[in-house]
């Protein structure tokens, strides 16, 4: 709620506590930038490449995606006005697991906890919350930023995230089952 100017935000997996949604879209609507970057579905733990066999494990980050797609797609007017910037990231084969949120580039969470409910709720994990009052860190902060950001492609409307139905076809009656059951928004409360 601090936040006067710009939140970036770090996350491999994307599935926001209801905390953090909240006061990203309330940061928004003060006129706060906000950018986000989290990792492509490929560079993902346990994405499962089409040409492989299937495990269950392997819809993921294709729910992540999901997820990903809808929050866009409902922020679609703050991405035309640049108060949302959301980037995908991925560089080669590597996967993506940095976590962080920095604040104005004033405050710095550093943490191993994921962005998620489950983590946010169940795991007991150390972070570092820097106060940089005197902007000693803001030129190491901006050339981590241009180091993450080189790696990302921006995502410039929703329309650029793959629909549930290009997914390869045991993603889809997966993704289709969870939604037929109505588990997704249990599902979003463990992943």
């Amino acid at each position: 709620a601090a936040a006067q100017n710009e939140i970036f935000i770090c996350t491999p997996y994307f599935n926001f506590p209801k905390s953090i949604h909240r006061e990203v879209k309330r940061a928004m609507k003060r006129g706060v930038k906000v950018t986000i970057v989290v990792g492509d579905k490929t560079a993902n733990d346990f994405y499962i490449s089409p040409e492989e066999d299937f495990k269950t494990i392997g819809g993921l980050p294709y729910l992540y995606e999901v997820n990903l797609r809808r929050f866009a797609k409902a922020n679609e007017a703050n991405i035309a006005a640049r108060k949302l910037s959301v980037h995908l990231w991925k560089h080669e084969n590597n996967s993506f697991h940095l976590k962080g949120i920095w604040v104005d580039k004033r405050y710095m969470l550093l943490t191993g906890n994921n962005l998620n409910p489950r983590a946010w709720s169940l795991d007991l994990e150390n972070g570092l919350l820097i106060q940089d009052d005197y902007a000693n860190l803001t030129h190491k902060f901006e050339d981590e930023v241009a180091r993450i950001l080189e790696h990302t492609q921006l995502i410039c409307t929703y329309k650029q995230l793959e629909k549930v139905e290009d997914y390869p076809l045991a993603v889809q009656k997966l993704v289709r089952k969870i939604t037929r059951l109505k588990a997704d928004g249990v599902l979003k409360r463990i992943l």
